[in-house]
């Protein structure tokens, strides 16, 4: 199975979601056998939702609150996104650990609130440049996905996104990609062994339809995690094409 979720992070207004879905709906060949999924801005998730749903296409929110209810002011519970026409829920990705402080262990909580709501989680994990750069890249990595152990087995998708190559144009190289899917692969049998879930691992940082293709011809590339280029439905369609 192959996925193309979008994650439109701070981006489009009403109308701007509006044409995209009806330029993109038009591009994607009804035979596409890809996994196609949005997470849009939660102003836009009930018309995003209304619009692409009856396509096939999943509808993810951007983030989650492990609380059902509560004062939580400027915060959105599964519930919710699950009312708001949601299916799964991205976690972890790191503009939210970075800028938001999120943690493993909040995370870990959030991941068990998706699945009590029925909502799949998509779980961002990579290292910063420094961390690379220090050769911590699999201990990170390692850590990030150590949460398993707490939450147990559970339907899960996971991207890879190295933090230095979001929104910056470059992308790991196919080698560092090749061995950073291999080794979430393994960790991901660790902690699930002996369960029926086979976890799709994502590629996300400066995903194109130039590198696109290169990145699928990688051992457990299932798939990208678009940033920059899932604004353009025309590009956006085109890797849809390529996972399909």
């Amino acid at each position: 199975m192959r996925c193309v979720v979008a994650n439109w992070k701070m981006n489009l207004t009403k109308d701007e979601a509006q044409a995209f879905c009806e330029d993109l709906l038009g591009r994607m060949a009804p035979e596409s056998e890809a996994e196609v999924g949005i997470a849009p801005p939660f102003t836009l998730l009930h018309q995003v939702s209304d619009l692409v749903r009856p396509r096939g296409l999943q509808v993810f929110g951007q983030n989650g609150h492990a609380e059902a209810k509560g004062a939580f002011t400027g915060e959105i519970s599964m519930p919710q996104l699950r009312d708001a026409g949601c299916s799964g829920v991205l976690l972890g990705h790191s503009e939210r650990r970075q800028f938001f402080g999120e943690t493993d262990v909040a995370l870990a909580k959030k991941v068990k609130a998706a699945w009590q709501w029925d909502l799949l989680p998509l779980l961002c994990i990579g290292e910063t440049l420094e961390q690379r750069d220090a050769g911590q890249t699999l201990d990170v990595l390692a850590q990030q996905l150590a949460i398993l152990a707490e939450t147990g087995p559970g339907p899960l998708w996971v991207a890879y996104e190295p933090v230095w190559a979001i929104g910056t144009g470059r992308r790991a190289e196919a080698a560092q990609v090749r061995e950073a899917h291999a080794f979430i692969r393994t960790e991901l049998n660790r902690h699930l062994a002996g369960t029926e879930y086979r976890v799709p691992i994502l590629y996300g940082g400066s995903v194109t339809p130039e590198s696109f293709p290169e990145l699928l011809g990688i051992p457990e590339v299932a798939g990208g995690l678009v940033g920059g280029a899932s604004l353009d439905p025309r590009k956006f369609a085109e890797l849809v094409k390529q996972a399909g």
